[in-house]
């Protein structure tokens, strides 16, 4: 049977994959998402008119953010560990339609959908779903995917901040009536437009209480160097983005000769005080989640993968990696309940790396509370005429030809510029050296895709400070995009009315012709050209 799949940037050919997606995911694996993507359209259903009627359910709310995040690219590609997904699914399902006593859902396939008991039969339902042409209309189809991607990347900043212990009731409000409306035959473009902008400014939400997580209980990042050394001894090397993960696992390594490493989207973790800290966080391990295969590859080190960015492990590392919370790969042993004494075991069996190797140093740590901390030496800079523009660079990193723009216009901003980056797109450049302009390093690295809030809050008080609107400032966003969560901070950005966006390295195969007009119209958003194009052109501007 054939899949489709086009809900990150790698599509086959700019539009789809149909025989095995590039990622890595079988067709069977594919179908077996669709159905919990199904299943948790047909909670919202229920969830979101129980909510009209003033009734909400915690492990309902919780679930939808898990569930939505399964489906995200990179997560889970493990048929069984789905399949499990879509069982529990059924019976969150179930709590969500007795929430709301007598109703009839006949008439809605999602909220009617009963899972097949045995697996075959599961993925044959998956593949009957058939996606893509759910809509006559494909313009209404684009912004279906639109919000369904932007739901699932809400979800999963959500997620992040829920395992710290932070929620929001709008959150899953917003949540439970997208997937109900994803239900409707009926709905008009412009309300699916609206919706899609409100799910923008809900994820704002999301991201201020997930920065709120982060700083109360790790405390504001700082500027801090890295080093990318490896020690002699027993490592593991942790990938992903979740702290809460990194955090357990320090406490748990203390006193055992283990050193751990940070990799990918966890290096951000160092300018964390309480994290930094402890002695054995002993530097950052390799690059962005698409090289891992050759990082990793033979490395004596036990591997972790918090959340998403999991690709297929080689045979020469396949037994030494664990996957932890919504992440799955067949046949890898899976983390429970934070226990982690299966990943220290085998770092400690392998003995980990035979001496020691020298390695250069990485800068992270300048989050909002750091850059605006100087804000008034940032100002001067601006009114004197010393910082002419600035620059943020950054966001979701991959393996498609054509990310070497990135790069290229990083290395090219002028010296009187600031370049600020975020996510795992900083790796094309960040362990380039990019001088100081007014004592400020000219690279500023803000953190994870997780912390595109503190660009946004560093814009706010620019403009501020400046007494105009953010569109006003000398300031230019250019956007790597990959997977969801890219495209629910894009829909942010759109929410907070931010014009001239660049984003590339190329659009979204779910976004429509007329579609890209809407935006390019409404929004100015631009396709990148070549790096010095593009420039030129902005400081034309």
């Amino acid at each position: 049977m054939s899949m489709f799949c086009y809900q990150c940037e790698q599509a086959f050919r700019g539009k789809g994959c149909e025989d095995q997606g590039v990622c890595g995911k079988t067709p069977e694996v594919a179908a077996l998402l669709d159905v919990l993507l199904h299943q948790t359209k047909g909670i919202g259903y229920f969830a979101h008119q129980a909510r009209l009627q003033g009734v909400s359910d915690q492990d309902v709310n919780r679930f939808t953010l898990e569930a939505l995040f399964v489906t995200v690219t990179n997560v889970n590609f493990d048929p069984e560990s789905i399949q499990r997904w879509i069982y529990q699914a059924q019976q969150v399902k179930e709590k969500a339609k007795a929430l709301l006593g007598k109703v009839s859902d006949e008439n809605v396939s999602s909220a009617a959908f009963q899972p097949a008991a045995d697996l075959e039969t599961l993925t044959g339902q998956g593949f009957a779903l058939k996606i893509i042409g759910d809509d006559a209309d494909p313009d209404l189809r684009s912004l279906k995917h639109l919000l369904i991607y932007g739901l699932k990347g809400l979800a999963a900043y959500a997620h992040h901040a829920a395992v710290l212990g932070y929620e929001d009731e709008k959150i899953y409000a917003l949540l439970h009536e997208g997937l109900h409306a994803l239900n409707r035959k009926d709905i008009p473009a412009d309300e699916l437009l609206g919706l899609n902008l409100k799910c923008g400014e809900v994820n704002l939400r999301c991201m201020e209480i997930l920065d709120q997580a982060h700083h109360e209980t790790y405390g504001h990042p700082e500027p801090t160097e890295v080093s990318k050394t490896i020690r002699k001894g027993p490592a593991i090397i942790v990938s992903g983005h979740d702290l809460l993960d990194l955090e357990n696992i320090l406490k748990q390594t203390e006193g055992k000769g283990i050193s751990v490493y940070t990799h990918g989207e966890m290096l951000p973790a160092h300018g964390y005080p309480k994290l930094k800290a402890y002695q054995h966080l002993a530097g950052h391990f390799g690059t962005a989640w698409q090289n891992q295969a050759n990082e990793f590859d033979g490395v004596p080190a036990a591997i972790y993968f918090t959340t998403n960015c999991i690709q297929e492990p080689k045979d020469s590392y396949r037994d030494r990696t664990f996957t932890g919370g919504t992440v799955g790969w067949p046949g890898l042993q899976h983390v429970e309940n934070q226990d982690y004494s299966a990943v220290i075991e085998k770092a400690l069996q392998l003995g980990g790396f035979k001496e020691e190797t020298a390695g250069g140093k990485l800068m992270t740590g300048f989050g909002h509370h750091a850059v605006l901390s100087v804000a008034g030496q940032v100002v001067e800079g601006v009114k004197s005429g010393a910082i002419r523009h600035f620059f943020l660079v950054g966001g979701c990193d991959g393996a498609k030809p054509g990310r070497n723009y990135y790069t290229e216009f990083a290395q090219s901003a002028p010296q009187d510029s600031i370049v600020m980056t975020l996510g795992c797109g900083k790796f094309r450049f960040n362990d380039k050296d990019f001088g100081t302009i007014g004592g400020l390093p000219r690279l500023l690295d803000i953190g994870q895709c997780n912390d595109a809030y503190s660009a946004i809050k560093i814009a706010g008080a620019l403009a501020g400070a400046f007494g105009c609107g953010v569109n006003d400032l000398p300031l230019s966003l250019i956007i790597s995009w990959y997977e969801q969560k890219a495209v629910v901070v894009l829909l942010s950005l759109l929410a907070l009315g931010i014009k001239g966006i660049r984003l590339g390295p190329s659009l979204p195969a779910f976004i429509t012709p007329n579609i890209l007009k809407v935006l390019v119209e409404k929004f100015d958003l631009k396709p990148i050209k070549t790096a010095q194009e593009d420039l030129q052109e902005i400081l034309r501007a």
